[in-house]
Formats: structure tokens, sequence, C-alpha cells
């Protein structure tokens, strides 16, 4: 039997996954050692509480899409929004190389996942499914492929397999990302972890100068805004989404056609620089800060919950083959190319933990990573500088660039 969940059962139940994740970070060593984002570790007892019950008593649960796909939207729009083109120039040497480290392993990741397609016996566009469609893009990218993948290369069940895939990403990005950067900086001697009381203080007391904060660093900070600030960031949002649900409905079937996500993200650096630039009206980053962390992690806990566990294990043994191979060669890409080659500092290890998230799960884990990092050890204002910046600018349009570029020469 089936129930299903409308908007408002659908929020309580997200809220109530990341107080649980909250507590059981705070409560069990483990998951506070390793940095495990709270959204992750509560989404992860939620879905195997599900599959218990699925099990046993075959009951199943479906949750608001719509509400999900929402907050996923707004997180974008917060990255666009954060984008200012100004800040391009601060990103400096350091945003070049990291953009070319992800820009890289895109690349190795289809080659990884179409090899091992092609030695397993299966076609390998099963194999770039399970590569930068899914893991890189995320569950927006794989939706929107996953259609075209069926309809233009018959691949039978490609959206399915590409959601299942996508959501393995999901869920290993956000488990590898923290210890990954964990051993990076206890091997290294990069940085202390701080106490719960430093912690705590931390927390409590507003940064005396929050312009000095870049984008998503340190969500757990209190942030001082008025209600004033907060009306006019929803009506951007709110634009920014507009925007987006008009492109999407005016590029279908255009080569322009991108996921919606896309166009919320860049309707978000648009809206920003013409009201900053040409009109030269003060943009709340505060503000914008606030709704996008909570919208983020929102997104985690609802995706997580949605998760059907029962489903992943009907998925080919070919499958499971590559995205395990990927989960290996993705730590070890970013534990020995993107860490050596942003320095082999504190701030490149907290974005080899942020690289886990874009290579296997997207931006949204991405930033997950990089918080609970930062939340332990301290701020890494390089990598919050940076990982927005690529996540708004440029990552989605290298990964439909060589998309597409393969599906030419190979398809």
């Amino acid at each position: 039997m089936e129930f299903t969940f409308n908007g408002f059962y659908t929020l309580i139940s997200a809220v109530i996954v990341l107080l649980l994740g909250r507590l059981l970070v705070n409560k069990i060593d483990f998951l506070k050692r390793y940095n495990i984002p709270e959204p992750v570790a509560g989404g992860l007892v939620a879905a195997i509480l599900s599959l218990l019950v699925h099990s046993f008593l075959g009951y199943s649960i479906t949750f608001s899409s719509q509400l999900q796909t929402s907050f996923m939207l707004i997180f974008f729009a917060s990255i666009g929004l954060s984008a200012n083109f100004m800040k391009l120039k601060e990103g400096g040497i350091g945003l070049v190389l990291f953009l070319g480290c992800v820009a890289a392993y895109i690349v190795v990741q289809n080659a990884v996942g179409m090899s091992l397609a092609t030695l397993l016996g299966v076609d390998p566009l099963i194999g770039l499914i399970a590569g930068s469609v899914t893991l890189t893009g995320g569950h927006g990218t794989a939706g929107a492929w996953g259609e075209i993948f069926e309809t233009q290369y018959g691949i039978q069940g490609a959206l399915a397999l590409g959601m299942a895939s996508a959501t393995f990403g999901l869920i290993i990005g956000g488990i590898i990302g923290g210890p990954l950067a964990k051993l990076l900086i206890n091997r290294h001697s990069l940085a202390r972890a701080k106490t719960p009381a430093q912690i705590e203080d931390r927390d409590t007391h507003p940064d005396p100068h929050p312009e000095d904060l870049a984008p998503f660093e340190n969500p757990h900070q209190v942030r001082l805004i008025t209600a004033d600030n907060a009306i006019t960031t929803l009506g951007m949002f709110a634009a920014c989404l507009a925007f987006a649900e008009f492109m999407t409905g005016y590029s279908k079937g255009t080569w322009f056609e991108l996921p919606t996500f896309v166009w919320a993200l860049g309707g978000g650096v648009i809206l920003r620089n013409i009201l900053e630039s040409v009109l030269k009206v003060d943009i709340f980053d505060r503000a914008i800060d606030v709704f996008g962390n909570a919208s983020l992690s929102l997104y985690l806990a609802m995706a997580l919950l949605s998760l059907k566990l029962w489903q992943l294990a009907d998925l080919a043994g070919p499958l499971v083959i590559i995205l395990t191979a990927q989960t290996l060669v993705m730590a070890l890409y970013a534990a020995f190319i993107t860490f050596r080659i942003m320095g082999k500092n504190y701030d490149a290890a907290v974005l080899a933990a942020g690289h886990c998230g874009f290579g296997m799960g997207a931006t949204p884990t991405a930033v997950a990573n990089m918080q609970a990092i930062t939340n332990m050890y301290g701020p890494s204002h390089k990598a919050f500088l940076i990982v927005p910046l690529c996540g708004a600018f440029f990552v989605d349009l290298i990964n439909a660039t060589v998309i597409q570029v393969i599906l030419k020469f190979f398809a």
C-alpha cells in the first residue's frame, strides 16, 4: 500500500529528518569525526526505516516532488544571486585551477563509465548515464537527459537508471567528502578541530564583518536580516523561478534547451548583476545566504526521504560495478589531483571535499560537504568563493558540452 504526502506533510517530514540528522551528528562521534552532513545522516536513517517498513509491512510513502524541486530551484537561484561578476576576479588563479580540475574529471568520469560498460558487455551509453550525466549533473541533469536517451538513443529505462545513479551519487558524494578532507587535514597537519564550546560561541555571536563571509559559509552562524530584506529577497527568488519556468518552456525542443535548474541559476546571475551593476541597487547577501542554506538542507533531506532503497536493489550488476568504480576514482582524483593542484593546504582539503560533492552529487552536495568541514575546522573563504562561482558559471555548461561531444562521436 502506498501513501502520498502533500507539500505540508513533506515539509514536516523534511524538518524532522534535519532535526534527527543534527541530533545524530551531535551524539554519534563517528558522524561528527568524519564530518557527515546533517541532511545525509538523517536522510539515510529515514531511507533505511522506509526500506524496513516496505519489506515487512508492504507500506511506502510518496513525497511531494514539486516541493523538493522548488527548494532545489531556490538553492540554485541563490547561487546565481550570489554570483557577482566582480568576484570572478577575486577567484583569481585558484578559480581557474579548480575549474580545470573539475573539467578534466568530467572527461575522466565518462571515460571510466563508458570503458567499464564496454568491458561488461552493455551499451557504452549506460556508462555515460552512470558518468557525468548523473554524477556531476545530479537529479536535474539526469531528468533532462533521461527522456533524450530513451527517445533518441533507445536506452530503455534511462530515466529510472539516471535517477537511481544520481541518488547513489548524492549519498556517496555526501559520505566520502568529509572523511577524505579530514584524512588530508590530519595527515598534513593543516588545521585543528574546534571544541564544542568554540563552535557554539562562533554560532551564537554574529560575525562583526558579515560582508567578509563567502556565500553559504558558516550556515549555523547568526545572520542579521530584516523583514524588508527578506521580502525583497523572496521577490528576487520568485523572479528567478518565474524566469526559469518561462525559459524551460520557451527553449523546449531547441538547440539551447537546458534543465530548469540551470535557467534558475542563470536567472539569478543576470538579475544580480543587472540590479547591482546597472541599476546600482544594494543586494542583501545575508538574506540570500539564509534562504539558500535553508533550501539546501531541505532539498537534501527531501531527496533522501524520497529514496526507495528497494528500487536500487534492482539495479543491474554492471551498473553497481560502474558506480563503485566511479566512487573509488573520485576519491583518488580528489586526494591526489585536486588537493595537490590547489596547493596542498587547508583550503585545498576543503575544495577536495567540495569536488567530491561536485563529482558525485552536484553543487548542493559540494556545499554541504564544505560546510561540514569548516564547521569543525574553521572557515575557508577561498573554497566558499570558488565553489559557488564554479557552480554558477561553468560546471553545467562544461558538462553539457562534453556530453554533446561524446554523443556526437560515440552514439
